[in-house]
């Protein structure tokens, strides 16, 4: 009597980038802000720290460390991932360096004062709409290249709600008071996948090959400012 999740989805749009509206810019795509309201509510000392991420994006991305993505940052890549679905869980593999995490449905508590990649979550059903619950994630997390952050006190409340055989509306509320300065939410749209013979395939994630397109961007830069 559940809607049914199976499947191999995807996000498309550029909130990887930037979760707030950005123009384009080179290798970046222009995108609208998928946050509610349209700007993250940061505390004054927060967003200096947003600001000095994004002036060090390059080399600070915990991506770009090959680091596990967190939530909700797993589910804006761009790459697809695959849900499995049974009565007591969902199982969500994502091809970005075998990021996996497991939402229980069976009622046991979560684990708390622990820090891990992706989180512990629970979920339960309101009706059609999968929520679920993530707390305990490691607070050296940024939510998309852009610098965007948060500590280890977030914590995220998904919303997953069909809105028919091949889309679902998803929806994720960001709490963390050493952060923000009062929760906000993030909205946009998971796709079907329906290729015939689609699977989830693998992307190796390798931290030397960010350091050499570092370096050779920096090495083009200089090059330009000597020209």
């Amino acid at each position: 009597g559940r809607p049914d999740l199976n499947g191999i989805w995807q996000v498309f749009g550029t909130a990887h980038e930037n979760l707030e509206a950005h123009s384009a810019t080179e290798g970046v795509p222009a995108g609208m802000s998928v946050v509610e309201g349209g700007t993250i509510p940061y505390l004054p000392a927060a967003l200096a720290k947003r600001n000095e991420n994004f002036r060090n994006r390059m080399t600070a991305d915990p991506l770009r460390k090959c680091y596990q993505p967190g939530v909700p940052r797993v589910m804006l890549l761009p790459l697809p991932f695959q849900i499995i679905q049974t009565p007591t869980h969902f199982s969500m593999a994502h091809e970005f360096a075998h990021a996996y995490r497991t939402v229980y449905l069976d009622g046991t508590p979560a684990i708390e004062d622990n820090e891990f990649w992706m989180g512990d979550s629970r979920g339960r059903w309101e009706g059609d709409t999968l929520v679920v619950n993530t707390i305990s994630l490691r607070g050296d997390l940024w939510l998309d290249k852009a610098g965007n952050f948060h500590s280890e006190a977030i914590r995220v409340v998904e919303r997953f709600t069909p809105m028919d055989a091949t889309h679902i509306n998803y929806e994720a509320t960001i709490e963390d008071p050493k952060v923000y300065s009062r929760p906000w939410k993030i909205n946009t749209v998971l796709y079907k996948r329906l290729e015939k013979d689609i699977e989830l395939l693998e992307y190796e994630c390798v931290e030397h090959v960010y350091l050499k397109l570092f370096k050779e961007l920096v090495g083009t830069e200089e090059h330009r400012r000597t020209e």
